[in-house]
Protein backbone atom coordinates (compact mmCIF):
# COMPACT_ATOMS: atom_id res chain seq x y z
CA UNK A 1 0.00 0.00 0.00
CA UNK A 2 1.56 3.64 -1.05
CA UNK A 3 2.44 6.58 1.80
CA UNK A 4 1.57 9.96 0.48
CA UNK A 5 3.54 12.61 1.63
CA UNK A 6 3.26 16.13 1.72
CA UNK A 7 6.84 18.13 1.97
CA UNK A 8 7.43 21.42 3.08
CA UNK A 9 10.80 22.55 2.11
CA UNK A 10 12.10 25.49 3.86
CA UNK A 11 15.54 27.08 4.48
CA UNK A 12 16.70 27.58 0.69
CA UNK A 13 20.10 25.77 -0.65
CA UNK A 14 17.72 22.56 -1.23
CA UNK A 15 19.52 20.17 -3.67
CA UNK A 16 20.87 16.05 -2.90
CA UNK A 17 19.55 14.53 0.29
CA UNK A 18 16.02 16.35 0.52
CA UNK A 19 13.41 14.76 1.19
CA UNK A 20 11.95 15.38 -2.07
CA UNK A 21 15.13 13.70 -3.68
CA UNK A 22 15.05 10.58 -1.36
CA UNK A 23 11.33 9.89 -1.79
CA UNK A 24 10.89 10.37 -5.25
CA UNK A 25 13.31 6.86 -5.86
CA UNK A 26 10.99 4.44 -4.07
CA UNK A 27 7.73 3.42 -5.64
CA UNK A 28 6.00 2.98 -2.76
CA UNK A 29 5.87 7.13 -1.53
CA UNK A 30 3.43 9.40 -3.86
CA UNK A 31 4.85 12.74 -2.74
CA UNK A 32 1.35 14.83 -3.64
CA UNK A 33 2.93 18.53 -2.92
CA UNK A 34 6.16 20.29 -2.63
CA UNK A 35 5.33 23.98 -0.66
CA UNK A 36 8.19 26.57 0.32
CA UNK A 37 5.95 28.12 2.91
CA UNK A 38 3.78 26.82 6.01
CA UNK A 39 0.50 28.53 4.99
CA UNK A 40 0.79 26.39 1.59
CA UNK A 41 1.60 23.69 3.13
CA UNK A 42 -1.63 23.82 5.38
CA UNK A 43 -3.41 24.77 2.59
CA UNK A 44 -2.72 22.19 0.48
CA UNK A 45 -2.57 19.60 3.23
CA UNK A 46 -6.34 20.66 4.08
CA UNK A 47 -7.01 19.68 0.62
CA UNK A 48 -5.07 16.82 -0.24
CA UNK A 49 -4.97 15.41 3.34
CA UNK A 50 -1.53 13.15 2.64
CA UNK A 51 -0.87 10.32 5.19
CA UNK A 52 2.39 12.47 6.11
CA UNK A 53 3.50 15.86 6.42
CA UNK A 54 7.33 16.07 5.68
CA UNK A 55 8.67 19.68 7.35
CA UNK A 56 12.25 19.38 5.75
CA UNK A 57 14.19 22.30 6.94
CA UNK A 58 17.67 23.44 6.16
CA UNK A 59 18.32 26.06 8.24
CA UNK A 60 19.01 24.79 12.02
CA UNK A 61 18.38 27.53 14.34
CA UNK A 62 14.06 27.03 13.39
CA UNK A 63 11.66 27.27 16.19
CA UNK A 64 9.20 24.33 14.92
CA UNK A 65 6.20 25.70 17.10
CA UNK A 66 4.25 28.11 15.18
CA UNK A 67 4.65 25.55 12.07
CA UNK A 68 2.90 22.67 14.20
CA UNK A 69 0.78 24.47 16.05
CA UNK A 70 -0.59 25.92 12.42
CA UNK A 71 -0.67 22.01 11.19
CA UNK A 72 -2.07 20.59 14.33
CA UNK A 73 -6.46 20.96 13.51
CA UNK A 74 -5.46 18.82 10.52
CA UNK A 75 -4.58 15.89 12.89
CA UNK A 76 -2.10 14.43 9.58
CA UNK A 77 1.10 13.17 10.86
CA UNK A 78 4.33 15.25 11.05
CA UNK A 79 7.62 14.34 10.60
CA UNK A 80 10.84 17.02 10.75
CA UNK A 81 13.98 16.29 9.00
CA UNK A 82 16.52 18.70 9.76
CA UNK A 83 20.46 19.22 9.76
CA UNK A 84 21.73 18.50 13.42
CA UNK A 85 23.78 21.27 15.57
CA UNK A 86 24.12 22.26 19.05
CA UNK A 87 20.45 23.77 19.05
CA UNK A 88 18.70 20.99 17.04
CA UNK A 89 18.21 18.56 20.13
CA UNK A 90 16.42 20.87 22.10
CA UNK A 91 14.68 22.17 19.37
CA UNK A 92 13.27 18.82 17.83
CA UNK A 93 12.59 17.55 21.76
CA UNK A 94 10.11 20.87 21.92
CA UNK A 95 8.59 19.87 18.23
CA UNK A 96 7.86 16.54 19.39
CA UNK A 97 5.79 17.91 22.67
CA UNK A 98 4.38 20.25 19.97
CA UNK A 99 3.04 17.66 18.38
CA UNK A 100 5.54 16.18 15.85
CA UNK A 101 5.44 12.49 15.60
CA UNK A 102 9.28 11.96 15.47
CA UNK A 103 12.80 13.24 14.23
CA UNK A 104 15.05 12.88 11.52
CA UNK A 105 18.42 14.36 11.65
CA UNK A 106 20.12 15.00 8.12
CA UNK A 107 23.33 13.42 7.90
CA UNK A 108 26.91 15.11 6.96
CA UNK A 109 27.02 12.39 4.10
CA UNK A 110 24.44 11.22 2.29
CA UNK A 111 24.37 7.49 1.29
CA UNK A 112 21.95 4.13 1.14
CA UNK A 113 21.98 3.35 5.23
CA UNK A 114 20.74 7.82 5.39
CA UNK A 115 18.26 7.10 2.86
CA UNK A 116 16.83 3.54 4.45
CA UNK A 117 16.74 5.48 8.07
CA UNK A 118 14.61 8.07 6.42
CA UNK A 119 12.17 5.96 4.48
CA UNK A 120 12.17 4.08 7.51
CA UNK A 121 10.78 7.14 9.33
CA UNK A 122 8.79 7.99 7.07
CA UNK A 123 7.00 4.28 6.40
CA UNK A 124 6.41 4.43 10.34
CA UNK A 125 5.44 7.96 10.60
CA UNK A 126 2.56 7.51 8.19
CA UNK A 127 0.96 4.49 9.94
CA UNK A 128 1.08 6.46 13.15
CA UNK A 129 -1.83 7.90 15.10
CA UNK A 130 -2.10 11.28 16.90
CA UNK A 131 -3.80 13.10 19.61
CA UNK A 132 -3.24 9.78 22.39
CA UNK A 133 -5.28 10.08 25.57
CA UNK A 134 -3.47 12.95 27.78
CA UNK A 135 -4.07 10.51 30.83
CA UNK A 136 -7.00 12.11 32.70
CA UNK A 137 -7.97 9.09 35.47
CA UNK A 138 -4.77 7.67 35.10
CA UNK A 139 -5.16 5.01 37.89
CA UNK A 140 -2.47 5.32 40.63
CA UNK A 141 0.43 3.37 41.03
CA UNK A 142 0.19 0.99 44.28
CA UNK A 143 1.02 3.42 47.39
CA UNK A 144 3.20 1.15 49.48
CA UNK A 145 6.62 2.02 48.00
CA UNK A 146 9.51 0.38 51.09
CA UNK A 147 9.27 -3.01 48.69
CA UNK A 148 10.69 -0.97 45.86
CA UNK A 149 13.32 -0.44 47.49
CA UNK A 150 15.43 -3.45 47.47
CA UNK A 151 18.45 -2.95 45.12
CA UNK A 152 18.09 -6.24 43.10
CA UNK A 153 15.25 -4.71 41.74
CA UNK A 154 14.98 -3.13 38.69
CA UNK A 155 13.13 -1.89 35.44
CA UNK A 156 13.61 -1.83 32.01
CA UNK A 157 12.00 0.20 29.38
CA UNK A 158 12.23 0.41 25.75
CA UNK A 159 10.72 2.48 22.95
CA UNK A 160 11.17 4.11 19.64
CA UNK A 161 8.59 6.32 17.35
CA UNK A 162 6.59 7.91 20.09
CA UNK A 163 8.43 6.70 22.61
CA UNK A 164 9.90 10.56 23.82
CA UNK A 165 6.18 11.83 25.43
CA UNK A 166 5.24 8.06 26.08
CA UNK A 167 8.14 7.81 28.61
CA UNK A 168 7.65 11.18 30.50
CA UNK A 169 4.22 9.82 30.79
CA UNK A 170 5.67 6.45 32.17
CA UNK A 171 8.00 7.87 34.18
CA UNK A 172 6.01 11.31 35.69
CA UNK A 173 3.60 8.46 37.51
CA UNK A 174 6.73 6.96 39.25
CA UNK A 175 7.19 7.98 42.92
CA UNK A 176 10.07 8.58 44.76
CA UNK A 177 11.74 5.46 46.05
CA UNK A 178 10.96 3.66 42.68
CA UNK A 179 13.30 0.86 41.62
CA UNK A 180 15.89 1.63 39.18
CA UNK A 181 14.82 1.93 35.85
CA UNK A 182 16.96 1.44 32.58
CA UNK A 183 15.89 3.18 29.30
CA UNK A 184 16.62 3.00 25.49
CA UNK A 185 15.22 5.39 23.43
CA UNK A 186 15.79 5.24 19.78
CA UNK A 187 17.50 8.67 19.46
CA UNK A 188 20.96 9.79 17.73
CA UNK A 189 23.67 11.65 19.45
CA UNK A 190 23.54 14.68 21.87
CA UNK A 191 19.67 14.13 22.05
CA UNK A 192 19.46 12.29 24.80
CA UNK A 193 21.17 14.44 27.06
CA UNK A 194 18.79 16.73 26.89
CA UNK A 195 15.91 14.79 26.68
CA UNK A 196 17.03 13.43 30.23
CA UNK A 197 17.38 16.83 31.31
CA UNK A 198 13.97 17.86 30.41
CA UNK A 199 12.52 14.87 32.10
CA UNK A 200 14.45 15.14 35.22
CA UNK A 201 12.95 18.52 35.26
CA UNK A 202 9.47 16.92 35.14
CA UNK A 203 9.78 13.88 37.68
CA UNK A 204 10.18 13.14 41.20
CA UNK A 205 13.05 10.42 40.65
CA UNK A 206 16.06 11.36 39.09
CA UNK A 207 16.77 11.50 35.44
CA UNK A 208 20.19 11.43 33.55
CA UNK A 209 21.50 9.96 30.69
CA UNK A 210 24.06 7.23 31.67
CA UNK A 211 27.62 6.93 31.40
CA UNK A 212 29.54 4.14 31.52
CA UNK A 213 30.00 2.86 35.20
CA UNK A 214 26.95 4.45 36.32
CA UNK A 215 24.88 2.58 38.89
CA UNK A 216 21.37 1.44 38.78
CA UNK A 217 20.10 2.74 41.59
CA UNK A 218 16.71 3.20 43.50
CA UNK A 219 14.68 6.21 42.65
CA UNK A 220 16.85 7.17 39.24
CA UNK A 221 16.12 6.42 35.42
CA UNK A 222 19.54 5.44 32.92
CA UNK A 223 19.13 6.71 29.67
CA UNK A 224 21.20 5.30 26.85
CA UNK A 225 23.15 7.91 25.36
CA UNK A 226 22.06 8.26 21.45
CA UNK A 227 23.88 6.49 19.03
CA UNK A 228 25.38 4.17 21.84
CA UNK A 229 24.41 0.63 23.31
CA UNK A 230 23.72 0.20 26.87
CA UNK A 231 24.38 -2.93 28.87
CA UNK A 232 23.49 -3.74 32.32
CA UNK A 233 25.99 -5.30 34.16
CA UNK A 234 26.37 -6.21 38.09
CA UNK A 235 29.22 -6.77 40.65
CA UNK A 236 29.23 -7.14 44.62
CA UNK A 237 27.34 -4.13 45.31
CA UNK A 238 24.62 -4.30 42.32
CA UNK A 239 23.71 -3.04 39.39
CA UNK A 240 25.93 -1.03 36.77
CA UNK A 241 25.73 -0.20 33.25
CA UNK A 242 28.39 -0.39 30.59
CA UNK A 243 28.20 2.29 28.03
CA UNK A 244 29.59 0.65 24.43
CA UNK A 245 29.95 1.35 20.65
CA UNK A 246 29.77 -1.18 18.25
CA UNK A 247 27.77 -2.52 15.80
CA UNK A 248 24.11 -1.46 15.00
CA UNK A 249 21.98 -5.00 16.58
CA UNK A 250 18.52 -5.56 15.34
CA UNK A 251 19.28 -2.37 13.00
CA UNK A 252 19.81 0.36 16.11
CA UNK A 253 22.58 1.98 18.17
CA UNK A 254 21.30 1.80 20.88
CA UNK A 255 19.57 -1.28 20.92
CA UNK A 256 16.81 -2.36 23.22
CA UNK A 257 17.64 -5.81 22.85
CA UNK A 258 20.70 -5.60 23.60
CA UNK A 259 19.73 -3.74 27.02
CA UNK A 260 17.23 -6.47 27.59
CA UNK A 261 19.27 -9.57 26.76
CA UNK A 262 22.05 -8.07 29.20
CA UNK A 263 19.16 -7.51 31.79
CA UNK A 264 17.90 -10.94 31.36
CA UNK A 265 21.23 -12.33 32.08
CA UNK A 266 22.20 -10.12 35.33
CA UNK A 267 18.94 -9.54 36.55
CA UNK A 268 16.79 -12.15 35.67
CA UNK A 269 13.81 -13.12 37.49
CA UNK A 270 14.43 -9.62 39.56
CA UNK A 271 13.64 -7.47 36.67
CA UNK A 272 10.34 -6.14 34.98
CA UNK A 273 10.29 -5.38 31.22
CA UNK A 274 8.42 -2.68 29.57
CA UNK A 275 8.02 -2.25 25.67
CA UNK A 276 6.63 0.73 24.34
CA UNK A 277 5.29 2.56 21.30
CA UNK A 278 7.33 1.95 18.34
CA UNK A 279 8.02 0.82 14.79
CA UNK A 280 10.02 -2.44 14.18
CA UNK A 281 10.87 -5.32 15.98
CA UNK A 282 13.78 -3.88 18.35
CA UNK A 283 13.40 -5.22 21.88
CA UNK A 284 10.63 -8.21 21.40
CA UNK A 285 13.46 -10.83 20.95
CA UNK A 286 14.95 -9.28 24.30
CA UNK A 287 11.72 -9.19 25.86
CA UNK A 288 11.30 -12.73 24.98
CA UNK A 289 14.75 -13.60 26.87
CA UNK A 290 13.28 -11.66 29.58
CA UNK A 291 10.52 -13.71 29.93
CA UNK A 292 12.33 -17.16 29.61
CA UNK A 293 14.26 -15.96 32.62
CA UNK A 294 11.70 -15.27 34.39
CA UNK A 295 11.26 -11.77 34.26
CA UNK A 296 7.65 -9.99 34.76
CA UNK A 297 7.16 -8.07 30.82
CA UNK A 298 4.22 -5.93 30.18
CA UNK A 299 3.55 -4.12 26.44
CA UNK A 300 2.10 -0.58 25.46
CA UNK A 301 -1.14 -1.73 23.72
CA UNK A 302 -2.33 -1.11 20.55
CA UNK A 303 -4.79 1.71 21.16
CA UNK A 304 -2.26 4.26 22.77
CA UNK A 305 0.34 3.61 20.76
CA UNK A 306 1.47 6.07 18.30
CA UNK A 307 3.48 2.79 16.27
CA UNK A 308 2.15 -0.51 17.18
CA UNK A 309 4.93 -1.98 15.92
CA UNK A 310 7.76 -3.30 19.17
CA UNK A 311 4.98 -4.39 21.31
CA UNK A 312 3.16 -6.15 18.82
CA UNK A 313 6.04 -8.33 17.57
CA UNK A 314 6.55 -9.04 21.34
CA UNK A 315 3.39 -10.38 21.82
CA UNK A 316 3.74 -12.08 18.60
CA UNK A 317 6.53 -13.74 20.18
CA UNK A 318 4.57 -15.08 23.34
CA UNK A 319 7.40 -12.32 25.58
CA UNK A 320 4.48 -10.44 27.44
CA UNK A 321 2.35 -10.87 30.33
CA UNK A 322 0.39 -7.76 30.40
CA UNK A 323 -0.70 -5.79 27.29
CA UNK A 324 -1.59 -2.35 29.04
CA UNK A 325 -2.94 0.95 27.99
CA UNK A 326 -0.21 3.88 28.21
CA UNK A 327 -1.39 5.32 31.64
CA UNK A 328 -2.07 1.92 33.09
CA UNK A 329 1.77 0.71 32.67
CA UNK A 330 3.32 2.65 35.58
CA UNK A 331 1.48 0.98 38.19
CA UNK A 332 1.31 -2.84 35.97
CA UNK A 333 5.11 -2.56 36.13
CA UNK A 334 5.33 -1.15 40.33
CA UNK A 335 3.25 -3.74 41.23
CA UNK A 336 4.92 -6.32 39.61
CA UNK A 337 8.36 -5.32 41.13
CA UNK A 338 6.43 -4.84 44.22
CA UNK A 339 5.71 -9.20 43.47
CA UNK A 340 9.51 -10.04 43.11
CA UNK A 341 10.61 -11.92 46.29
Amino acid sequence: MGVTVLIAEFGGGLKHGTAREILKKDPQFTIAATVKDIFSAHNQAEKIRPDLICLDYETQQVDYAPHLRKLAPLAIPVLIYSPLNANSAKLALEAITQGAIDFVVKPRDYGLAAEKEFVDKIRGAAKSKIGQPNGANRPKPPTSLAQYAARKKIIAIGASTGGTEALKEVLIRMPKNSPAIVIVQHMPANFTGPFAQRLDSLCQIKIKEAQNGDEALVNQALIAPGDRHMFLRRNASGYFVEIADGEKISGHRPSVDALFESVAQYAGASAVGVILTGMGGDGARGLLKMHEAGAKTVAQDEKTCVVFGMPKVAIELGAVDRIAPLEAIPAVALQFAAEIA
